[in-house]
């Protein structure tokens, strides 16, 4: 592929998908600037081949310098908050945030002819789906403000691209989950809402037990369904994402899952043999905010894109992200 600009803006690099996507791109010969202002984010995850910079994506005067002293072609927007019971208890700063500071950030892009984004959205924009796979266009309905605000961004760039030459691609994310299979980058969080990283602590002793969130849903066992889709998949869907703009096609919106769903009890039940001991668990109350069942109807982005997942497969997820705790101990 020709690379007539190789240098690639990353807001919230210093996250867990933000740094494992900073990885892959510089794996394949990118040159990243990683902003971050380490509120969330961990220094040790970003790449030390990357050009990092400690400040918050809504300081004008810093994002402007930047931008007049380098030449980016692509701007990948992860910066924010991400935690759903968190932006039921803080509406407001969600909405700050996610929204108001990400809408600055991208105003200044746009003033400097940085004109292609790929933003990092959620599949919880969906609520609660009336099909089992969802696809991209299906009903929007999302349950708490941390989805409101993904949303309300998606609507400013659908209706900035309107009227300038901007060009976005918004990935809306499943459930993600595991960890590179080098260990450099995984998830890091004191407060995890992760059934899977709340799974792996239990599973390395960090914790005594979980808590199921409701096991009165109207599904197959009675939990709520997820789709899963491994970390490094969804690194590579950047990177596949990045490069579908370079080659000046048009703006779209994506899903990013693999299509299928599994409960928590599923997902327990198939750490525990990955593991050869039973996680500890108890039954909660449902969360406010939660989803019953999400899942992705993928088959747009794999034709679109002609991509296909390396990491379609459950225990692998969850082996990695076992293994990714146990070198956090």
């Amino acid at each position: 592929m020709s690379k007539s600009n190789n240098n690639i803006l990353v807001t919230g690099g210093a996250g867990y998908i933000g740094s494992h996507v900073t990885n892959l791109l510089i794996d394949k010969g990118y040159n990243v600037t990683v902003i971050d202002n380490l509120i969330t984010g961990n220094k040790e995850l970003v790449n030390k081949k990357a050009n990092f910079i400690n400040c918050d994506i809504a300081d004008e005067n810093i994002i402007n310098n930047l931008l007049k002293t380098n030449k980016f072609e692509i701007v990948i927007h992860f910066a924010g908050l991400i935690r759903v019971d968190e932006s039921l208890e803080q509406p407001e700063r969600y909405n700050e945030f996610n929204f108001e500071k990400a809408k600055i950030f991208l105003d200044t892009c746009f003033k400097n002819n940085l004109e292609k984004i790929i933003f990092s959205s959620t599949a919880s924009v969906y609520g609660n789906p009336k099909k089992l796979n969802v696809s991209e266009k299906d009903d929007l309905n999302p349950l708490n403000p941390y989805a409101e605000t993904k949303l309300k961004l998606e609507n400013y760039l659908i209706n900035k691209s309107k009227s300038c030459s901007i060009r976005y691609i918004i990935l809306r994310y499943f459930n993600v989950a595991g960890a590179d299979e080098k260990l450099r980058s995984g998830l890091i969080s004191k407060y995890s809402t992760h059934l899977i990283k709340i799974a792996s602590e239990v599973a390395v002793n960090k914790r005594d037990e979980m808590i199921i969130n409701g096991d009165d849903y109207d599904t197959k066992d009675g939990t709520a369904v997820r789709d899963y889709i491994h970390v490094s998949d969804l690194a590579d869907i950047h990177l596949a994402s990045a490069e579908y703009l370079k080659r000046n096609n048009n703006s779209n919106i994506f899903n990013c899952g693999y299509g299928k769903g599994f409960s928590v009890k599923e997902v327990i039940e198939t750490f525990n043999k990955i593991i050869d001991k039973k996680i500890k668990f108890k039954i909660g109350p449902r969360r406010p905010g939660d989803s019953k069942q999400v899942v992705a109807d993928p088959n747009k982005f794999m034709k679109t894109l002609s991509w296909k997942p390396k990491y379609n497969d459950l225990k692998y997820i969850l082996k990695t992200a076992y293994e990714w705790e146990k070198k956090l101990i």
